[in-house]
């Protein structure tokens, strides 16, 4: 390593450079960012800080060969060409940052004496003879999306592709830097601009590192990768597979379109997994279901040593599956032999047949969690968007084998309603006790394996939730939540809600939706907001409160500011005093027209009544409850075991005294 530090001046003197295939894209979100930022704004006037190393490969003569549009800068005018090996998101932030910079600037101005014109041939590109080819000086390599998205949406410069640029999540990863940098530049001074622009071009120093050829610049990467933010278990399987075609003792072109395969499947896999911009898919989650669906057929029936029992379900706990992939599975040592008890040796066959499996099942995964985007059935998906909901990532992997296996959506259908009930089921009561285990991850393995039909998955969880119909005792479930937090408590209060809010929407003449899932399911929109109101309220001030509700007794009020029927979803943000208010002021009225009446159909619901007493709220629970038992078809009993369930037999109580009384 030279020990000399260089700036982003001097490192972008007369070099170019390449993120090559192996790498991740731009993976740095808000945080990484900010703590950049802060490093640049907090910098002292006269100090330098110390970025880091940055790793270099030099890049061979055939391989820059087919850089078509960069051959005449480095014959020509002798720029030398390397591959980041790491850096790269440093680098690359840098290098937006600058970009912004130059979008603030006219033409006519100069920032430390250097022209917008000087400073974009130094840092972004260099035209051949100040015509239209441009050699970007930093970038990807162009079977990378990445690479038209940089030059199109990032440097603002015109495609020379037939097609749009593909968005994956390391291009909304970009566009979000971009976006990050312009909002903290748009106040600035020309005199702090100039000021930023001279820390980020001078005073940000790196070590740099070039790697020698005796060194294995894909190991060299996991390794070097373990720094920072570390990679995904996906984008370490990428590299290994990609150092793995170079391993193979075949022709060089079966090795060029192996490792083509292996960079349009991960292509494919990114661009999906980043296609719904507000709801990005986990890469880590969609590759444990891979594994299961792929990898857990051959493990279902292996042995293990110490308890002879399946050791397919060690690999779900702590990341394991990785090691597996990684340390088993997809290792140099198998090129050339097979391991007891492992898959057979790996070829080119097998890596080829593996990737494309893997692209194959990311476009099932995503069409999984955004069903309105596909032709199947309406029923499966309401049903998928309400597993959803419910946190269907769990059942991903019977998910995807039911879709990879079973082409009757009628089936299909029955299957993810049965799914949603068995979900919501264990929301409620996530032990059951006496009843037969039921692992829907084996069902799904078992599925793909082909050891059981969707029909059989469907006859299979039915049999569970008829059992758990027959020996969950619902009400003694419900009375237990009572001695805690109430129905308030109850993680699935807010799917619950949501529900009942879609009941009421169907039975409402506008069919306009008024409260929006990805709102609701979110903790807080801000300060003092809540998804799910009190409508009694937790802190008791004014008499209008403390009147109908002075006959019971501090445990009993406790218990009915939690009850199921004193609970409201909120269908946009509310004033934190609303809280506190009476009901007359939270109902709402023509001048105050932040209340329920002027809510979601839930709030609408509850502002119709003149007052809200505990008898309104006993009134309400029995309503939610009997919903509760024609949605997913819980035997919840008669009124009065309903009354016990929600924990208010108090409240009958008294008033049948009242009634009695008057």
């Amino acid at each position: 390593m030279q020990t000399e530090l260089f700036s982003a001046s001097k490192i972008f003197t007369e070099n170019l450079f390449r993120i090559p295939d192996y790498q991740r894209g731009y993976s740095w979100t808000e945080k990484q960012l900010k703590d950049f930022w802060n490093d640049i704004d907090q910098l002292e006037e006269g100090k330098n800080h110390y970025t880091g190393v940055l790793t270099l490969e030099a890049v061979s003569l055939p391989l820059y060969q087919r850089w078509d549009d960069d051959l005449w800068i480095i014959e020509s005018k002798r720029y030398a060409p390397y591959y980041v090996v790491d850096g790269q998101q440093r680098l690359t932030t840098i290098i937006i940052l600058l970009q912004v910079i130059l979008e603030k600037i006219s033409e006519k101005e100069a920032l430390n004496y250097s022209s917008k014109e000087e400073i974009r041939k130094k840092f972004i590109f260099e035209s051949k003879d100040g015509g239209i080819s441009r050699s970007y000086l930093f970038g990807y390599e162009k079977d990378n999306p990445s690479y038209e998205f940089l030059k199109t949406d990032i440097f603002l410069e015109q495609s020379d592709a037939h097609s749009t640029s593909e968005q994956t999540i390391y291009t909304h990863n970009l566009s979000y830097a971009k976006q990050f940098f312009t909002e903290h530049l748009s106040s600035l001074s020309s005199a702090s601009l100039e000021r930023v622009f001279t820390r980020v071009t001078q005073n940000l120093l790196f070590n740099i590192y070039t790697i020698s050829e005796d060194i294995d610049v894909f190991v060299a990467f996991e390794t070097m990768n373990n720094r920072g933010k570390p990679l995904s278990h996906l984008e370490l399987l990428k590299n290994r597979l990609i150092f793995l075609s170079t391993k193979f003792r075949v022709d060089q072109v079966e090795k060029n379109k192996l490792r083509s395969v292996i960079n349009e499947s991960w292509k494919t896999a990114y661009h999906y997994l980043g296609k719904n911009k507000k709801r990005p898919l986990s890469d880590n989650r969609f590759l444990e279901t891979h594994f299961f669906t792929y990898f857990g057929p051959q493990l279902l029936n292996k042995n293990d040593d110490e308890d002879d029992g399946l050791t397919l379900w060690k690999y779900k706990e702590d990341d394991y599956y990785k090691d597996y992939l990684l340390e088993e599975v997809f290792t140099s040592r198998r090129l050339t032999e097979t391991q007891e008890g492992a898959p057979q040796s790996l070829s080119v066959d097998s890596l080829y047949e593996y990737a494309q499996n893997l692209k194959n099942c990311v476009h099932i995964y995503y069409n999984l969690f955004n069903p309105t985007e596909t032709s199947y059935s309406d029923v499966e998906k309401m049903s998928l968007e309400r597993l959803r909901r419910l946190g269907g990532e769990r059942l991903s992997v019977v998910l995807v084998a039911l879709y990879q296996l079973e082409q009757d959506g009628a089936v299909r259908a029955r299957v993810l309603i049965l799914l949603e009930r068995f979900l919501f089921l264990h929301s409620i009561s996530p032990y059951i006790r006496d009843l037969e285990r039921i692992d829907i991850q084996e069902l799904g393995v078992k599925l793909a394996s082909g050891q059981i039909t969707a029909t059989d998955t469907e006859n299979l969880i039915a049999k569970h939730l008829e059992l758990a119909f027959h020996k969950v005792h619902f009400v003694s479930v419900f009375t237990g939540w009572i001695k805690g937090a109430g129905y308030y408590g109850w993680k699935g209060v807010k799917y619950f809600m949501f529900e009942y809010e879609q009941e009421l929407l169907a039975q409402s003449r506008t069919k306009r939706e008024k409260l929006i899932w990805e709102e609701f399911e979110r903790e807080n929109f801000e300060e003092d907001y809540k998804t799910v109101e009190h409508i009694y309220p937790q802190k008791v001030v004014d008499d209008c409160w403390k009147k109908p509700f002075a006959q019971y007794t501090v445990k009993e009020r406790n218990v009915l500011k939690h009850s199921i029927g004193n609970l409201v979803p909120l269908s946009k943000q509310k004033n934190s005093s609303l809280h506190n208010k009476c009901f007359a002021a939270k109902k709402g009225d023509e001048i105050n027209k932040v209340g329920y009446a002027y809510g979601c159909y839930s709030e609408i619901e509850v502002s119709r009544a003149k007052e809200w007493t505990p008898s309104e709220i006993l009134t309400r629970g029995i309503r939610l409850l009997e919903f509760m038992e024609r949605r997913w078809g819980f035997p919840l009993g008669t009124k009065q075991d309903k009354i016990k369930a929600l924990g208010l037999q108090f409240v009958a109580k008294k008033e049948v005294q009242i009634s009695q009384t008057n």
